[in-house]
């Protein structure tokens, strides 16, 4: 005879809170998935830009053209090319406003870039901390809701005459189906935060060389700028 219970009845079986707690893991679990496809997407959408804009930056088209041409587009603008606008920005207001070294407009400049990658690295992470939290915390409410089980378990064998393994069994197979309930929803997680943050760590890191690659250009101009004030005021 078979006495085997399949999945479906151990669950319904359950204690009322073991439910509850397998109920939240499974909410869990769609959350993270949800928010791993939406991270997805959106490193994608990044790395899409950042290649069309390194096309267009190094094509040898002049910078002022290039700040120029986005200007016009600014439905387009993020990732790398607010990046490369509000660096031009600065650099165009300090130019504008005063004559300074080449140095300080540099400085300024650096600055505002700076912020400007914080921002996108903020937008690149939205809902990576929320990930990592599922990764983290899954597997202890799993837990929980196994001892939970169990204790309620032993609360309800207490009546029993005889309590056999035939009779044990189930009521700890409801239980333990929380902790592997747990692992089942912490597992993704971990691993897609630990994919998906490397993915953002790589665009970030590609941001801060293309600000260094910036500075040198602007400073350059900069100074050839200066230089040619100087000319202007000796003649």
């Amino acid at each position: 005879m078979d006495n085997s219970i399949s999945l479906v009845e151990l669950v319904l079986h359950a204690n009322f809170i073991v439910q509850l707690i397998m109920l939240a893991l499974v909410a869990m679990s769609v959350y993270s998935w949800a928010i791993m496809f939406e991270v997805n997407n959106r490193v994608k959408k990044y790395r899409n830009e950042q290649v069309q804009f390194d096309k267009l930056f190094w094509a040898g088209h002049h910078i002022q053209k290039l700040y120029d041409y986005y200007l016009q587009h600014k439905e387009n603008i993020f990732g790398k090319s607010i990046i490369f606008c509000s660096g031009l920005r600065e650099f165009n207001n300090l130019k504008d406003t005063c004559m300074l070294r080449g140095d300080t407009i540099l400085e300024g400049m650096e600055r505002t870039v700076s912020i400007a990658i914080a921002q996108e690295a903020k937008e690149l992470d939205r809902k990576l901390p929320a990930l990592a939290t599922i990764g983290a915390v899954a597997p202890y409410i799993g837990l929980v809701g196994t001892v939970w089980g169990i204790m309620s378990s032993f609360n309800t064998l207490g009546g029993v005459e005889q309590a056999t393994i035939s009779v044990v069994a189930p009521h700890i197979a409801e239980a333990l189906i929380a902790t592997a309930l747990g692992l089942f929803v912490a597992i993704p997680a971990v691993i897609g935060h630990s994919k998906l943050s490397n993915q953002v760590d790589d665009i970030l890191s590609s941001y801060e060389s293309f600000q260094d690659d910036l500075c040198i250009l602007l400073l350059k101009e900069a100074h050839r700028d200066e230089i040619q004030h100087q000319n202007q005021e000796s003649l």
